[in-house]
């Protein structure tokens, strides 16, 4: 056996103890610490104590027990250099071949809502990675094991070959500095937190795998899906599937894209999403009057797209989701007719998410070549908003009701943007143009008839009279913008000329 000692400290204790049975039973010694030794004795494992190999008590309440040159010279010494082996022999320092160790759980101390500093200052580890650190750089003849789903396969080829394999150890080396550099950005995320600081001089983030992807935005494009540790539990990332194959990297982004639009809304709502951008969202006293006008908004984009509702999904909202091939459903929960009905299609997603949780507010991460864009999340609300009539009509009480409706939309479509809407629901959308009077065609030629007596809102300002030209020829009686352009004084006069009521708001809402 070429593992004649083993160090197990572990704060997980998850397979330790038959780990440890299975390594004694193979000749090696196991050393360990406070818990994890006494776990160990309390099941007849043999272990020495630190204390015992270090010649050193455990001091200042257990933060100094493996911090010694007894431990790290055993860990770190090169095997096939004569001047280490030497040194080894001149201090009696025995060199320790495997090393399990897993760190206080500080990830699970700071979720905690009532945690206090002091606790998650305790519970940041200094001895566990430390070791894990040295026996990681000295993988070439140490095996370092972090993750207890690692246990069976070291024991299977110490059984089989009295060792463990080169590649096995670079492996283990390598999630061993995934793992602690993933420990020390949750804490370096904390303690940022606490002293306010929002864009620090140095950026480093962790996430979590959830799952592999079958693949990215294309076939021949391999992907991968993961999460914050502690993001927020209103998300996709923390999504319960409860029927359907598993999502695709646009299915998520897709769901993502609904997820937010229908967080804007507390009456039930409903939002059909495509390729990123609302074909459909529609409000009403139900979520079957919600879904219907949703439907209704544009029954052709809808198809196979993806369906966000913030109340449950009922069975008359069900049967009507039914008619149709839909890729994704995702609401507060589903009852049991509505899952009956729903589930008759194997292929459809059916996901719950907690409408209930906060909205956190978190960075938006968008990567570039080479780089990172960090920004706030855009929750900018028109109760946030400097309201200005610049016309000289107002809106009435029905076209403020549906400016509110279709501002909430507009600011979750791709830039250029124009959102037309009437009754709560949209009747035509126009997104991701590169000039905004293409933006306001497209909405325009998609709502048709439907477009008198609507209003249209506008993600930025009009650079020009054209787009106030086109709305009031389709119908459009009341507009909502950001304003500031150099010529909204043009745009203002042809709103008069056409008795168009026109608000604006002095803040944009660009989405790229």
């Amino acid at each position: 056996m070429a593992v004649k000692r083993a160090l197990l400290s572990v704060s997980n204790k998850e397979g330790i103890v038959s780990l440890a049975k299975q390594l004694v039973e193979l000749g090696v010694e196991i050393i360990s610490t406070g818990g994890t030794k006494k776990t160990l004795e309390e099941a007849g494992v043999p272990v020495i104590g630190i204390s015992d190999v270090t010649g050193f008590p455990e001091i200042l309440d257990g933060r100094v027990k493996t911090l010694h040159p007894m431990i790290h010279g055993g860990l770190l010494a090169i095997r096939d250099n004569e001047r280490h082996q030497s040194e080894l022999r001149e201090h009696h320092i025995t060199p320790i071949d495997l090393v399990v160790v897993n760190l206080y759980p500080f990830q699970q101390t700071i979720a905690k809502s009532d945690v206090t500093f002091a606790e998650a200052i305790e519970n940041i580890d200094i001895g566990g990675p430390t070791m894990l650190r040295a026996a990681a750089k000295n993988h070439q003849y140490v095996t370092v094991v972090v993750d207890p789903a690692d246990y069976d396969t070291v024991v299977q080829e110490l059984k089989e070959h009295g060792d463990v394999s080169a590649e096995t150890k670079l492996k283990l080396a390598a999630k061993v500095f995934r793992h602690t550099a993933a420990y020390d950005a949750m804490i370096a995320e904390y303690l940022t937190n606490k002293t306010g600081e929002e864009y620090p001089e140095s950026l480093t983030i962790t996430f979590e795998k959830k799952q592999a992807l079958r693949y990215g935005e294309n076939p021949h494009q391999t992907a991968a899906f993961y999460k914050k540790p502690l993001g927020a539990s209103f998300s996709i990332a923390q999504a319960m599937q409860l029927h359907g194959k598993e999502l695709s990297y646009n299915n998520i982004n897709d769901a993502n894209a609904a997820l937010q639009i229908v967080k804007e809304f507390t009456e039930p709502a409903a939002v059909a999403v495509k390729h990123m951008n609302p074909c459909g969202v529609g409000t009403g006293a139900t979520i079957y009057e919600a879904f219907t006008k949703a439907y209704e908004a544009d029954p052709t984009s809808i198809f196979g797209g993806i369906i966000a509702l913030n109340r449950e999904v009922d069975k008359e909202t069900a049967e009507k989701m039914h008619e149709i091939f839909l890729e994704i459903v995702i609401a507060p929960s589903f009852s049991k007719e509505a899952l009956d009905i729903l589930t008759q299609k194997k292929n459809i997603r059916l996901l719950t998410v907690d409408f209930t949780a906060p909205n956190t507010k978190e960075k938006l991460l968008v990567s570039v070549q080479g780089g990172l864009l960090v920004q706030e999340t855009d929750t900018h609300t028109l109760d946030d908003a400097e309201i200005k009539v610049v016309t000289k009509r107002e809106p009435t009480e029905q076209e403020w009701e549906a400016l509110r409706f279709a501002w909430k939309v507009v600011k979750h479509v791709k830039s250029n943007a124009i959102v037309l809407a009437k009754d709560g629901m949209t009747i035509g959308v126009g997104a991701g143009q590169m000039n905004r009077v293409g933006a306001a065609k497209i909405a325009i030629e998609q709502a048709g008839e439907k477009a008198k007596g609507a209003v249209l809102a506008s993600d930025a300002f009009f650079p020009m009279d054209d787009t106030v030209e086109a709305a009031a020829k389709a119908g459009i009686t009341a507009i909502i913008q950001p304003g500031g352009s150099i010529r909204d004084a043009d745009s203002i006069k042809k709103a008069d000329e056409y008795g168009i009521a026109m608000v604006f708001t002095g803040i944009r809402h660009f989405k790229h």
